[in-house]
């Protein structure tokens, strides 16, 4: 028998024992398993990357205090994927992360890449909870496994479409989509909230996720001479299209959602981005019961908080507080107590409704003006 055969077989054996049941160690202490997935790579890198550190900085803070199960010391390690905030990849990694038996998933990031995934871990029976995926679809499904710590975009769309014609005194409203889930999604939704207080959707246009020339959309929009147009997407689509509007002449208020309301929008678009009004969400991270605090150590370490890091630090702290209160980390012991949360997070309280969406959630409206996002209101729903 040749070396490499015998190398082959000691694999071979050791693959055996360690699907046997036995758990992964680390100096003698128990080692749990939980995945991260958001998009890591490609325009939008800044967010996932937002996701990441904060759930990082969550369960940094968990093992550091000494997270114990059944009276036994757990060490608590991330394994974090990158989707690229594509569909087809989320349900890839998504279905590693179950081969790999992690106890549950914080993401994903992108309505789009979370709701195929979410049939992924509801078959493996892995509890999945999404900082930043809002739309309604996701929980809509029924699966037991999946769960939000973030508002969904039924009241999103809804606020942000009355505001248009209420509040902004839109007449003549034009929206765009990039045609994802999240998108889309919201897109709907504020074109039935603004038509609704009495608004005109003069035009609806769609572009994808990744475009960046909207010369000939905005074109045929400008004709139609709209008082606001609607974008439903990311940082990466909005700035350049805010930038457009403005070489085009375009007067209309640029309206957007929580992909807009970000750092990098306004860093993209520059002094094109003042003037730009955009909703997410939650309260305003100075608002947040925990935000001071949570701005102060996730900056010193990581640097300038995105938009989704609280959430993603709330929902790390959800997962695990849920399995303390089981015992254990087996999913099919601790996911009957994740309908059970009542958690004071950094964002707020945290509680979930029978279809996993949180309760009580809120929704703020910011405006750009010199070069900073500022609080416009927030429109909260009863607790």
């Amino acid at each position: 028998m040749t070396r490499f055969t015998l190398s082959f077989a000691a694999l071979a054996v050791a693959a055996l024992i360690a699907g046997c049941g036995d758990k992964p160690q680390q100096n003698g202490d128990q080692v749990v398993f939980i995945g991260q997935v958001s998009p890591l790579t490609g325009p939008q890198a800044h967010l996932g990357k937002d996701n990441e550190n904060g759930a990082r900085l969550a369960l940094d803070e968990i093992n550091a205090a000494g997270f114990t199960l059944g009276g036994k010391k757990v060490v608590l390690e991330m394994k974090s994927e990158d989707d690229a905030a594509d569909p087809k990849t989320a349900t890839t990694v998504a279905q590693k992360l179950v081969d790999e038996g992690v106890a549950g998933v914080i993401g994903h990031l992108n309505s789009g890449s979370t709701i195929p995934a979410s049939r992924i871990y509801s078959e493996g029976g892995i509890p999945q909870i999404s900082p930043s995926a809002t739309a309604v679809a996701y929980t809509a499904s029924g699966y037991k496994t999946a769960f939000r710590v973030m508002t969904n975009d039924a009241q999103q769309g809804s606020v942000l479409g009355n505001f248009a014609a209420t509040q902004l005194g839109a007449k003549k409203v034009a929206i765009i989509d990039d045609r994802t889930a999240y998108g889309q999604g919201l897109a709907d939704e504020v074109e039935k909230a603004a038509k609704a207080a009495g608004a005109e959707v003069v035009a609806r246009e769609y572009t994808s996720d990744r475009a960046t020339d909207f010369m000939a959309i905005l074109t045929s929009i400008k004709g139609k001479a709209p008082d606001l147009v609607f974008f439903g997407g990311m940082d990466p689509q909005a700035a350049p299209m805010a930038k457009q509007m403005k070489q085009l002449g375009m007067g209309a208020q640029f309206l957007s959602g929580d992909g807009t309301q970000t750092p990098k929008f306004i860093e993209l678009a520059g002094a094109d981005a003042e003037g730009v009004i955009a909703s997410n969400p939650g309260l305003p991270l100075d608002v947040m019961p925990g935000g001071a605090a949570f701005k102060t150590k996730f900056e010193a370490k990581y640097g300038k908080i995105q938009n989704y890091a609280p959430y993603a630090y709330d929902a790390m702290y959800v997962l695990t507080e849920a399995m303390k209160r089981a015992g254990s980390s087996d999913p099919a012991k601790y996911l009957a107590e994740l309908p059970k949360t009542d958690h004071q997070g950094v964002t707020g309280r945290v509680r979930f409704d029978a279809k996993g969406d949180i309760t009580g959630g809120a929704v703020t409206l910011y405006k750009v003006k010199d070069g900073k996002w500022v609080t416009l209101e927030t429109v909260s729903s009863p607790q």
